[in-house]
């Protein structure tokens, strides 16, 4: 048995979306006042995704804006989840591939940021649009997490080391948190816990870090500084395989291979098991809509929900390929639109 926070909530509201126009959401009027321009589309990537070993995806997905637009693309890479996200609620960037937290967050502060597109799951709909956030612990320490019955239990994480990703990463803070305080408030000593008392060290753990990536937390775990990471399957697969057990199931043992890029080019063969693997709604490219105008946002939308696009490898990369891949096709993936209400499971997790 394996901890899944939600997972009924989780795949009914996947069959949500509709796959109407998102811009329809939020201020539909923003749009009209964003003249014509000239200027470059800024395109900002969270730090997962900023690397270079991504730099020829990167490159893809801006021919692909910059066929629909008529534009230029400039990326803007950053070090920092907040970062991106200032950026595209200030009117700095026009479009951000952010997580489905990010993007609440964005849309909370400005209601002109909106949902373009999600990458699909395996059967081109949105239905199975996920991903997977894992509590991570390295195999010698994974018994100290036995729920006795074959499975692990969040029983023994109090007063352990551990690290998040961001307070802005969906699967690396708002599912892991929302799962730790779910089963920690039934105890009395933690009666009045909330998601952001974990932030802080001698709260729940001994200690409290942030790795600022999926690959950084990942490597605080490695590394000894972390007994516990939260991280996502998506975000590190670039770097890792499968030795034992099933992936995203508890009790899988990952290796990091031996040509793996940075952060992880010095730790060929270490490895990690999976204490919990929680499914996540796959993270967005969100959009501006004050800054783009309606049709850029429509060109946008049928260019990269086309077959063309679905069925460009250097966006959705065979899953047989050894390419670093932002996205990965093992069957039907695509682009598909989706609502803003699409949303709300993650946003019920922050009530």
């Amino acid at each position: 048995m394996y901890l899944l926070l939600g997972l009924t909530v989780f795949l009914a509201a996947c069959g949500n979306g509709s796959g109407e126009d998102a811009s329809a959401e939020g201020n539909p009027d923003e749009s009209d006042s964003a003249e014509a321009n000239d200027d470059p589309i800024v395109l900002v990537w969270y730090p997962n995704e900023s690397g270079n070993e991504l730099e020829d995806g990167r490159d893809e997905m801006g021919a692909i804006i910059e066929e629909a637009t008529g534009r230029e693309v400039e990326h803007q890479l950053t070090t920092d989840y907040a970062i991106a996200i200032e950026s595209i609620v200030n009117d700095n960037a026009d479009l951000a591939f952010t997580g489905a937290e990010g993007y609440i967050q964005a849309n909370d502060r400005n209601d002109a940021i909106q949902p373009l597109v999600v990458p699909s799951g395996p059967s081109g709909t949105e239905e199975d649009a996920l991903y997977y956030s894992w509590f991570a612990a390295t195999p010698e320490n994974m018994e100290e997490y036995s729920d006795g019955e074959g499975g692990y239990a969040l029983d023994n994480f109090e007063d352990k080391n551990f690290s998040f990703v961001s307070s802005s990463s969906t699967s690396g803070f708002r599912v892991p948190s929302s799962t730790l305080v779910a089963h920690f408030s039934e105890q009395e000593e933690y009666a009045d816990l909330e998601a952001e008392d974990l932030a802080e060290s001698g709260t729940l753990f001994n200690e409290v870090m942030f790795g600022n990536t999926h690959q950084g937390s990942a490597v605080n775990l490695l590394n000894g500084r972390a007994d516990i990471a939260a991280f996502c399957d998506t975000c590190v697969e670039n770097y890792v395989e499968v030795v034992d057990g099933e992936e995203n199931t508890a009790g899988a043992i990952y290796q990091i291979s031996e040509d793996a890029a940075q952060p992880f080019e010095s730790m060929g063969g270490e490895e990690f098991g999976i204490i919990s693997a929680t499914p996540v709604l796959n993270a967005p490219f969100i959009m501006n809509t004050g800054t783009l105008s309606e049709e850029e946002v429509a060109s946008l939308s049928e260019t990269m929900t086309s077959d063309e696009v679905a069925n460009n490898e250097k966006i959705f990369v065979p899953e047989d390929s050894d390419a670093p891949a932002l996205f990965t096709k093992s069957a039907d993936e695509r682009f598909v639109e989706v609502e803003d209400s699409w949303f709300d499971p993650i946003r019920e997790l922050n009530q």
